[in-house]
């Protein structure tokens, strides 16, 4: 009766291992029978000649010692030899010379030996799930995962997926918009996943722009399909993003599919993303169209490129500059993420009107003045003396450094 408590006993102690994530059984039952080799072998100074049955499914262990039968009184070696009497009440047709399966059972090992024994296990299925878990989601890198929000701190917020899994979305990776409560279900990106002395932290993400592109493959089945790239994304989080698509399907508009019929495609990205204008463009590798429909809804005169450094001038009609520059000098900084260009905007002078590029005026402006102005779009005297307020508040410099940039424009026009 006493080794049968034994056994139903280990039984019990070993019964969560049965319902491990994220660990295969194979690894699993390796790793069960490795850490009783490691006691056998501490018990007996070998573990060569035993046998470890594992079962996980039941959550037991069988463990047998191989032993050498010989006559009875020239044992010399109890570890790996037994006596014919001992052998025979063990196998009653066993004879000298052979092997018998002598079954050791769990109350040989002693407390301490068990405890001990458990703890290792506890340890190596500890770091086998940490392992498990790391593979899994850099599997899964960039690509769109849910979770529930669990726990929401100042700097970050903790979600669990529908395997128990934890997530951690830091406060940057979230949209400036979100606003999220214990319970709510939350869509966002696997960005990274960190390793530090194997303790495997997922971070995901609403603002990095792979968000975006996954979106749009689940909304537009000819992305999902292959039938439409995304070329090229810009995004400014919450705010406004610019997409670049193309189509290997002539018969097949890349915008209209990824607009679709009356926005219905789009609707859903854009109130998942917050409100997040989305522009749609069509993507082409001649970068002075791709520049000229990044800038959009601004229409262009005029594109001047310097490939080797990549960087365009851009002439506009007069009033057409504010709309290429966008609010808070948000568009031209789309345009400039998705082109990979650096783009000055420049008011397209006419022949009867003067004007200046402002770089003229480097000897009585500093440097860094001008170009915060042309970084608005304003490259000219003109430009920059006809530019509304609000344009002029967005190159944050002082109201003394602005008056003394209209004093010096002023005076050259009235000279």
């Amino acid at each position: 009766m006493a080794k049968k408590a034994e056994t139903v006993n280990m039984v019990d102690r070993f019964d969560e291992f049965k319902e491990l994530k994220n660990i295969d059984k194979t690894t699993m039952i390796s790793v069960l029978e490795e850490s009783f080799r490691n006691v056998i072998a501490k018990m007996f100074g070998t573990d060569q000649n035993f046998d470890v049955i594992m079962n996980p499914d039941k959550g037991d262990c069988e463990i047998y010692q191989n032993l050498t039968v010989v006559p009875d009184g020239e044992v010399e070696d109890d570890v790996k030899e037994i006596s014919l009497t001992d052998a025979l009440e063990i196998d009653p047709e066993c004879e000298v010379g052979e092997e018998v399966a002598k079954q050791i059972f769990f109350e040989k090992f002693g407390r301490r030996a068990i405890l001990n024994l458990r703890q290792t296990l506890q340890s190596k299925i500890l770091d086998l799930q940490k392992e498990a878990i790391y593979s899994k989601f850099k599997e899964v890198e960039g690509e769109i995962i849910s979770g529930e929000v669990h726990q929401i701190w100042k700097k970050e917020m903790l979600l669990i997926d529908e395997d128990q899994n934890e997530l951690i979305m830091p406060k940057e990776e979230q949209i400036p918009g979100d606003f999220f409560h214990k319970g709510d279900v939350v869509k966002a990106i696997v960005k990274r996943v960190d390793n530090p002395q194997n303790n495997p932290k997922v971070i995901v993400s609403r603002t990095d722009e792979r968000f975006l592109r996954r979106l749009f493959e689940q909304e537009v089945p000819e992305i999902h399909d292959g039938l439409i790239t995304i070329k090229q994304v810009a995004r400014v989080p919450g705010e406004r993003a610019k997409i670049a698509v193309e189509s290997y399907d002539d018969r097949i508009d890349p915008v209209g599919a990824c607009v679709g019929i009356k926005g219905s495609r789009i609707h859903g990205i854009v109130r998942e993303l917050r409100n997040e204008n989305i522009d749609v463009i069509n993507y082409t590798s001649n970068p002075q169209l791709f520049i000229q429909r990044a800038l959009s809804p601004a229409k262009i005169t005029s594109i001047r490129l310097n490939e080797e450094e990549k960087k365009a001038e851009v002439f506009l009609h007069p009033n057409e500059v504010s709309l290429a520059i966008g609010k808070g000098g948000l568009n031209i900084r789309l345009a400039t993420m998705l082109t990979g260009y650096t783009i000055d905007v420049y008011r397209d002078i006419e022949e009867d009107e003067e004007d200046i590029y402002l770089d003229e005026f480097r000897d009585e402006i500093d440097g860094w003045v001008i170009e915060a102005l042309k970084d608005l779009g304003l490259g000219t005297a003109k430009a920059v003396l006809n530019a509304p307020q609000e344009i002029l508040d967005q190159a944050d410099l002082e109201d003394d450094t602005i008056a003394h940039v209209m004093e010096v424009l002023r005076a050259e026009f009235e000279d």
